[in-house]
């Protein structure tokens, strides 16, 4: 009889840096912490490890000069506009500095009243007190402080990111639009900096006029003297490491994830599912923040995590279709309706699921969720019950 259903534990893990066995490194930890808190390793089990500590361990850093210099062998060097960056010192801010030292002019053009991943610039309740459509009204800095007032700092932090943004370029202004295009008023050489509606931006800008146009995954998608690269996100999923250089999202994850799940199948003989997790697919609600700053949510992943769970809704039954059951009889009549859905008996009509989403997005926000992003220390996961059930023995 099982008295729990899915539990997720932190592996405390040393600090890994670049050059170290990541792989045995893992391995250690999770036995370790298997032998010393009396649980076992089980085929189905799930292993999560945080994409930061396989950067670190790659080397996969980029400086100021060397994103500058990816800049302006693109762009020039000339004028050049930074279009809907997330406002962010963590996830941006070094990035500007890079781009300020590749270009003689800067126009920065900020969403408003937020950024894509929910950072506020001005209150909502403002922008409707003034009348203000977000999707028809652009301003530059004057014309937005004019409405909006002087005080633009976050609601969270505290930091008035247009002045923090514009003190990285001595020739820097400031724009508000959520028109793509409103950009090209100004340059004609643009960055699209938006994580997970770049493609649509880019076609925008492209198609308005745009001449030099490229996204944050174009830069840094191949090394720079030396630097760390990805070839398929570039900047996307960075962050600071010093103030002077950022950590780039991870390369060739899925080689990572395929040695580590053989390395404890050598170990302990038993399959465990292994996944590389970004940032958790979830929104305050209350701050508004969406937390997906990183392009996806797990960049690698093996295959037992790929698809969307199949479940269905133990109250919608027990309301309805055992309605007038209870105690024993009502928990054996729900076992018996999810083994007709794992043995597929039950009509289209009858199989009421959850609503779909992927596996590897799922656990992957479990996983951000138990090893913060702090003081915590424990980038490793382990994840035991998760395709359990109702039914389960």
């Amino acid at each position: 009889m099982r008295y729990t259903g899915v539990n997720a534990r932190g592996i405390i893990s040393p600090i890994f840096k670049q050059g170290d066995d990541l792989v045995g490194g893992v391995c250690d930890c999770l036995l370790r912490a298997a032998r010393n808190e009396g649980f076992d390793i089980q085929n189905g089990d799930i292993l999560g490890v945080t994409e930061s500590v396989v950067a670190r361990t790659q080397g996969n850093y980029a400086s100021c000069g060397q994103i500058a210099a990816d800049i302006r062998a693109k762009f020039g060097g000339g004028d050049m506009g930074v279009l809907f960056p997330i406002t962010s010192r963590n996830r941006f801010a070094v990035i500007l500095k890079a781009i300020a030292m590749a270009c003689e002019k800067l126009y920065i053009q900020l969403s408003y009243p937020s950024d894509e991943v929910g950072n506020a610039l001005v209150p909502l309740e403002l922008v409707d007190a003034n009348g203000v459509s977000p999707h028809a009204d652009s301003f530059d800095e004057n014309g937005f402080r004019e409405l909006f007032g002087g005080d633009t700092s976050h609601p969270f932090t505290g930091v008035d990111y247009i002045e923090l943004y514009k003190s990285y370029g001595k020739n820097t202004e400031l724009l508000f639009s959520n028109d793509p295009a409103y950009i090209l008023n100004y340059t004609k050489n643009v960055l699209c900096c938006d994580i997970h509606t770049r493609a649509r931006t880019k076609r925008i800008v492209r198609g308005r006029g745009g001449v030099n146009v490229y996204g944050l995954d174009d830069i840094m998608a191949a090394s720079v003297d030396g630097s760390g690269y990805n070839p398929e996100f570039g900047l996307l999923g960075s962050n600071a490491a010093t103030e002077d250089s950022v950590k780039l999202f991870p390369r060739n994850c899925g080689a990572v994830v395929d040695k580590i799940q053989k390395a404890i199948k050598d170990k302990t003989g038993k399959t465990v599912e292994v996944l590389i997790y970004g940032d958790g697919c979830f929104k305050d609600p209350i701050g508004g923040i969406w937390e997906l700053a990183d392009p996806v949510s797990a960049p690698a992943y093996t295959s037992g995590l790929g698809g969307t769970p199949s479940e269905l809704k133990i109250k919608y039954y027990a309301d309805n279709d055992f309605g007038a059951l209870e105690g024993a009889a009502l928990e054996d009549a729900l076992r018996e309706r999810i083994r007709c859905k794992g043995a597929r008996l039950l009509g289209e009509a009858e199989a009421l699921g959850t609503t779909p989403r992927r596996y590897a997005d799922l656990l992957a926000s479990l996983c951000d969720l138990v090893s913060g992003s702090g003081d915590k220390g424990t980038p490793i996961v382990y994840i035991k019950g998760y395709f359990s059930n109702f039914a389960s023995e």
